[in-house]
């Protein structure tokens, strides 16, 4: 596989880890009315900043 094309699978795998945490969030605080933790908020934080940094990257 090419560079390009390993960076853009990666890509859409970080996106799709993001999403799928973002909606089970979602989910918890519209239906349970649970609030994330602070800790799981850092966490996604730090994976969007990776996928930041991943598509930055050349």
């Amino acid at each position: 596989m090419t560079d390009i094309k390993q960076k853009k699978e990666n890509v859409k795998m970080h996106l799709k880890d993001l999403r799928q945490n973002l909606k089970k969030m979602h989910l918890e605080v519209t239906k349970e009315l649970i609030l994330p933790q602070p800790d799981d908020i850092k966490k996604l934080m730090n994976k969007m900043d990776k996928l930041l940094k991943l598509i930055e990257s050349k």
